[in-house]
């Protein structure tokens, strides 16, 4: 019961099916011109530096409607989603600006809202059917070249103990100096990234107090979680040519 679905159209089928809806048959087919024509954006819209867009669908918005509605909205949204990316690659060609294109981010965060109400409801229906929750099984094993990932686990007609093909695919262990030495200097690599992470943050900081004196410490902060803004106070980067408000008269 457990095997996973991939697509959000399946998991709707699986959820509730519904019946087909019907289709309005047209006499005359639609040209080869036509069907390419949906993957651009409409002629009125090219050459504009800006278009009214609106904002992304949210979660909560999402939840109250049917599964026939998310169907079709997942359609458009592939649909638009093509759209723009021919758009994208057609003003790249151009060496042309590409308009509002945070279009791109906003369909994309529509979509994974989407899949995110259809894992919810597809969870539901198979924790009052099965008491499981009805994703796939899964673990963190360790491939041939020490890197640790997520495997999901599969259905397959072979038991594992006799299926030599998987086993030659799958082999979660590893072994040989070339191996311990891979990571090694992996592990040398993350933590000098780590270490220019945090001296940039640091240096963002001074900058901050040496050239603004007056800059929002709750806001700093905020933005910097990591950094010690007290201590970088009294650095000598971030000291800057001015006279400190305690020491005026």
């Amino acid at each position: 019961m457990w095997a996973a679905v991939t697509g959000a159209a399946l998991r709707l089928a699986r959820i509730c099916p519904i019946a087909a809806p019907a289709r309005a048959y047209s006499s005359s087919a639609p040209s080869i011109q036509d069907k390419l024509m949906a993957f651009f954006d409409d002629k009125k819209t090219w050459g504009k530096p800006e278009q009214r867009v609106g904002r992304a669908w949210k979660t909560e918005e999402l939840r109250i409607k049917s599964n026939t509605d998310l169907h079709k909205l997942w359609y458009i949204l592939l649909k638009e989603r093509n759209m723009l990316f021919t758009m994208e690659k057609e003003a790249d060609r151009a060496w042309k600006p590409f308009p509002n294109p945070e279009r791109v981010d906003k369909v994309q965060i529509s979509m994974r809202n989407i899949e995110a109400v259809v894992k919810e409801r597809n969870s539901a229906y198979h924790l009052l059917e099965t008491g499981e929750n009805g994703t796939r099984p899964a673990k963190n094993v360790t491939s041939q070249i020490g890197r640790r990932f997520h495997y999901r686990f599969s259905e397959h007609l072979i038991p594992k103990s006799l299926n030599k093909k998987w086993k030659e695919n799958h082999i979660f262990y590893y072994r040989g100096r070339a191996v311990r030495k891979f990571l090694r200097l992996s592990r040398e690599i993350e933590h000098n990234n780590e270490r220019k992470f945090r001296n940039r943050q640091r240096n963002h900081v001074q900058s901050f107090l040496r050239n603004v004196p007056n800059v929002n410490l709750e806001a700093l902060k905020k933005r910097y979680p990591d950094v010690d803004i007290e201590h970088q106070k009294q650095s000598d980067k971030s000291r800057g040519h001015y006279i400190p408000s305690e020491f005026k008269d």
